[in-house]
């Protein structure tokens, strides 16, 4: 019996073989990734397809089939932009949903990649979703060509209307949807120049915002199946620990409780007929765990350890070098030196991880909102022991991400425990304490860096030694080359989509990998959070040391950059930089590269009693190539910079006993909107590349904040939050 999800109308978990005539007839089409077609599995009977991304319905409502997850960043919306661009369709007809990535298996990765994450929502996917979009409105003109007998060539189409200019006949899409999806693709497709765009380029309002701000949206802590049942998790709050006995009789006969089970090696899960009651249950069944050798782990004793890799006598990759910086150090007239820190971040989305599975020994389905749709089928895949045409994952909108639903393992656990309920949906629902003690967090690092400068103030060499863990040694062992993390060195690379902005006659960047027991993820931003700290605010050390104005020093230091400065100049113009700020007012700037885009931000903040600071403002700039939807850019950029002010000023995991201390909010703060500075936005797209959005601005409100307070103070902060500094928001 098929079970049916609560769903948003704008999202369908519905087989995608079903097609179009399951609507009443019409066309599906798009672009074909893949040369095996023919092999997809579907009927020409019962679906009249081209290819995968859009669906035209005789009442020309345009369906688009997004492949990438949207967890408020606006990647739905913006691809939808883009195909219906190319398709130049009636955009208040415009409507999506998500095939699922066993569809996508099935037909040879028609859509392509189902990973959302690295800002690659839609830089990643643009030109073969815009490309799939042309290749329909070609198709419909074809058809309605053949269907007056004139040329092609004679026919235009706007608006989801089709004209033939010499007679001045029309059609609109739906009535020809039947006929073209019987023509053959084209194979000669030209894009839009994007001068030209009226639909893509515009700051058009979000798909989702209405179903969002009306309750009817779902998201994955909504999902409803009949029959379903709820489960609590918990797992060993020591990392590497396991899971030794727990006591099933204490709870069995508490109301609700339907089973209590153990999943795999570390956890244990109550199902109850409701969350609460799995939860309640929870809480009082007796659980002994074997801890483990991490039992003693604690933040200092990471510290201490990560301190030794500073030691330029231990082991390091090189991630940048040029010239001999060693030596140009030796000789330089001027040392300067400097240590700074970054914190384990939490992702801490508002909604809780959560997945709902369905398994029987014939099939198992997932529901859930995952960044990473295929990582999550491989899960459901692995857990289940079924094979893969077997699995299916069913994707909803997610209540935050920021990386963290990039990771499955809340999806291996939903369906461990389901399996051993077959035939019963239960939904896995984590506590926010369970989200807190077992995120995938960001690394913690350190750094030291020393400049050398010559008699005139100039910066002859740098060397910058990380310390710290790598991310892809954990998550994406393959993409590690020789044993280095070339993401260890974003926004230092030579080459690239996150170069260092700076010619520096001799430099030399160094990381020396150390891997604590602690599992890291990428967090919203990444390796630039800190990368972007740590550089920039020993730029303006440097600055400071030479006598020279911070915004002058980077100048010079930037010729052969001329996007990294173009974006620099916008923000010190925008900003001021060259008139006195206001009485008690101070500015910090900064510049960085990440995920193939170029970012900048120059801030304006005063201070009182001496800890107490006050943001008014901060302008930010950024080259992102191309952009989309202006006005989402624009709130992408806002939204990056509470998420890196949150962490400046409050965030921080911490260990003591191998455990994280922080349980919730209480414990792990967030800025609150009276916080918030005032955020301009300058867009500033070159053209002739793609870069990212969501997480390339994050990087610099930080570094900016941080040189605004020592212009302020004198006072130079080299590890974060603030807060275990004493200072706060005003």
């Amino acid at each position: 019996m098929t079970q049916h999800v609560t769903m948003s109308p704008a999202v369908s978990r519905r087989a995608f073989v079903i097609g179009a005539a399951a609507l009443g007839g019409g066309l599906a089409l798009g672009l074909d990734l893949s040369a095996a077609h023919a092999a997809d599995g579907v009927s020409a009977t019962t679906a009249p397809e081209v290819n995968a991304w859009v669906v035209v319905r005789p009442d020309d409502t345009v369906v688009v089939r997004i492949a990438r997850s949207e967890m408020g960043q606006g990647t739905l919306t913006g691809l939808a932009q883009l195909v219906a661009e190319e398709l130049q369709c009636d955009w208040s007809k415009v409507t999506t949903e998500y095939p699922t990535p066993g569809q996508n298996r099935a037909r040879q990765r028609v859509w392509g990649d189902f990973s959302t994450g690295g800002s690659h929502g839609i830089r990643g996917s643009h030109d073969y979703v815009r490309q799939g979009g042309a290749a329909a409105r070609i198709m419909l003109i074809q058809a309605a060509a053949n269907a007056w007998g004139v040329p092609a060539s004679e026919c235009s189409a706007a608006n989801s209307v089709i004209s033939h200019v010499p007679s001045g006949r029309t059609v609109t899409y739906g009535k020809v949807a039947d006929a073209a999806a019987r023509l053959a693709p084209p194979t000669d497709i030209k894009l839009r120049d994007p001068k030209d765009w009226t639909i893509a380029g515009k700051g058009l309002k979000r798909l989702d915002t209405v179903d969002k701000t009306t309750g009817r949206m779902t998201y994955g802590i909504d999902v409803k199946l009949p029959g379903m049942l709820s489960a609590a998790i918990r797992d060993c709050p020591v990392f590497g620990g396991k899971l030794r006995s727990f006591d099933a009789a204490k709870v069995t006969g508490m109301k609700g409780v339907k089973q209590v089970v153990k999943v795999g090696d570390s956890a244990v899960a109550v199902v109850a007929d409701s969350w609460w009651h799995a939860k309640a249950a929870l809480d009082a069944l007796p659980v002994q765990w074997d801890e483990g050798e991490h039992a003693k782990l604690s933040s200092a004793s990471i510290a201490s350890w990560l301190a030794e890799g500073l030691d330029p006598a231990q082991p390091a990759f090189v991630g940048n070098s040029n010239g001999d910086a060693k030596g140009a150090l030796a000789n330089a007239a001027r040392r300067i030196e400097a240590t700074y820190a970054y914190p384990y971040q939490n992702h801490a989305a508002m909604e809780p991880l959560n997945a709902t599975a369905l398994y029987t020994p014939e099939r198992c389905e997932v529901w859930t909102g995952t960044q990473n749709g295929e990582g999550a089928l491989a899960a459901a895949i692995a857990a289940s022991g079924l094979p893969p045409e077997k699995c299916d994952v069913h994707k909803v909108m997610l209540g935050g991400g920021f990386g963290r639903r990039g990771m499955s393992d809340y999806v291996t656990q939903a369906v461990l425990i389901a399996k051993q309920m077959p035939g019963t949906p239960v939904k896995l629902l984590w506590s926010r304490e369970e989200d807190m003690l077992h995120g995938r967090y960001h690394p913690v690092t350190q750094c030291r860096l020393v400049g050398g400068l010559d008699a005139d103030g100039n910066l002859t060499a740098l060397h910058l030694r990380l310390s710290g863990q790598s991310i892809l040694a954990s998550a994406r062992p393959g993409a590690l080359q020789n044993g280095m993390d070339p993401a260890a060195f974003q926004g230092l690379a030579p080459r690239g989509e996150a170069v260092i902005g700076y010619d520096v006659p001799n430099l030399l960047v160094e990381h020396s990998m150390r891997n604590p027991p602690v599992p890291p993820g990428f967090w919203r931003g990444v390796n630039i959070n800190h990368n972007a700290i740590y550089l920039e605010s020993f730029i303006d050390e440097l600055a400071a040391a030479a006598k020279q104005d911070p915004l002058a020093f980077r100048r010079k230091l930037m010729a052969g950059h001329p996007k990294h400065l173009a974006v620099l100049n916008a923000v010190a113009e925008r900003i001021g930089w060259d008139t006195p700020p206001p009485q008690g007012v101070f500015r910090g700037i900064a510049q960085h590269m990440g995920y193939g885009s170029y970012v900048a931000a120059a801030t304006e903040i005063s201070i009182t009693d001496g800890s107490k600071i006050r943001i008014h403002r901060i302008v930010a700039a950024t080259d992102p190539g191309h952009v989309v939807n202006p006005a989402q850019v624009e709130r992408q950029i806002a939204g990056s910079f509470v998420y890196g002010l949150s962490a400046l000023f409050y965030g921080e995991i911490t260990l003591k006993n191998g455990r994280v201390e922080q349980e919730n909010f209480d414990s792990y703060n967030s800025m609150r909107i009276a916080e918030m500075p005032k955020v301009e936005t300058m867009l500033m797209p070159s053209g002739g590349f793609w870069g990212g959005v969501g997480e390339p601005t994050i990087c610099v409100a930080a570094p900016a904040v941080l040189n605004a307070f020592f212009a302020a103070t004198g006072k130079r902060i080299r590890s974060v939050p603030l807060k275990n500094h004493d200072i706060v928001f005003a």
